[in-house]
């Protein structure tokens, strides 16, 4: 590694776009020591980034006064130091442990939590609170996120993750939010805490991609399952879901075939789509729903969903 300069690092505009879906990716699993690092490496950087400082610097300061214990010496001591337990204990449950210890031992705790998430603004914040309220069990969480959720309209990943919060929870009944402009319901008790738990329809679409690029491009298959996975927690709850889940031979193929396409612009900026449509068998009839399906995913899974690119 070479001694130079921290002022000379300078992103150009594709890694920028790459750290910055980096760094939403890691709020979004909760990988807050990552997070941080990744944020005070940013923060260094200089041209196109500097018009990022404000709000990285923001984001890390929230990240420093919110888990402090993830970087050692801290002058706020958020959650209680290691006992000599954790070493058994993987990170989920070291973090929830500590999480429900901070929780019982300040009563406000979690009201302040519910306080700042239906203040705040930046998109990154909120998706912070909603990682936590996943992790501990209080009275207020449920109800505070319906009216939440029902108020107005937030960036899908937040949308989930309170979807994800309420049913923790216990949660059961319809619960209300806005997409589009549009009031949708959902059963809290369906909300799927994990891809595993989507309907089989969505698993079939990601591996008929991953038969397809097993032998013509077998890197492909990696960024099919997060893309596809993302997809999931995007369209959760709307008509288009609905369609990406249906369990037939003729959905699977339109979505697979769209996924796959998208990934062949995105990876290696090749537009044409006639062999796609042939390999996935996409007829005339199914023209129309392939490119609604293709549409889609252009606007939605390709695009930064929590930092502003």
């Amino acid at each position: 590694m070479t001694d130079r300069p921290k002022d000379n690092l300078v992103l150009f505009p594709k890694t920028l776009d790459y750290y910055q879906i980096q760094l939403t990716k890691m709020l979004e699993t909760e990988r807050y020591g990552d997070a941080k690092a990744l944020l005070a490496f940013l923060l260094q950087c200089k041209g196109e980034a500097e018009r990022h400082h404000t709000e990285w610097q923001a984001l890390l300061g929230w990240l420093e006064a919110a888990f402090p214990s993830f970087e050692g010496d801290s002058g706020y001591d958020a959650f209680p130091q290691t006992d000599g337990n954790e070493e058994d204990e993987g990170e989920e449950e070291i973090f929830q442990r500590r999480l429900s210890e901070r929780s019982q031992a300040d009563a406000n705790y979690i009201p302040e939590l519910l306080a700042a998430l239906y203040n705040g603004d930046d998109p990154g914040q909120q998706m912070l609170i909603l990682g936590q309220l996943q992790h501990v069990f209080h009275p207020d969480i449920d109800g505070s996120l319906r009216q939440w959720l029902a108020r107005e309209e937030y960036i899908p990943p937040l949308q989930y993750r309170a979807l994800q919060a309420i049913r923790k929870q216990g949660g059961s009944g319809p619960v209300a939010f806005w997409r589009d402009g549009e009031s949708l319901t959902v059963e809290a008790a369906d909300t799927p805490l994990s891809f595993a738990e989507f309907p089989q329809g969505m698993h079939q679409v990601l591996e008929r991609v991953k038969q397809s690029a097993e032998v013509s491009d077998p890197t492909l298959s990696y960024f099919a399952e997060e893309t596809w996975k993302d997809c999931a927690e995007l369209a959760y709850g709307t008509p288009t879901f609905k369609s990406m889940a249906e369990d037939d031979d003729g959905s699977s193929d339109i979505w697979a075939a769209a996924l796959h396409q998208l990934l062949m612009e995105k990876l290696h900026a090749k537009h044409g789509d006639e062999g796609i449509r042939e390999q996935y068998g996409i007829t005339d009839e199914l023209r129309f729903r392939y490119e609604q399906a293709l549409r889609w995913l252009r606007n939605y899974a390709m695009e930064p969903q929590i930092t502003d690119s």
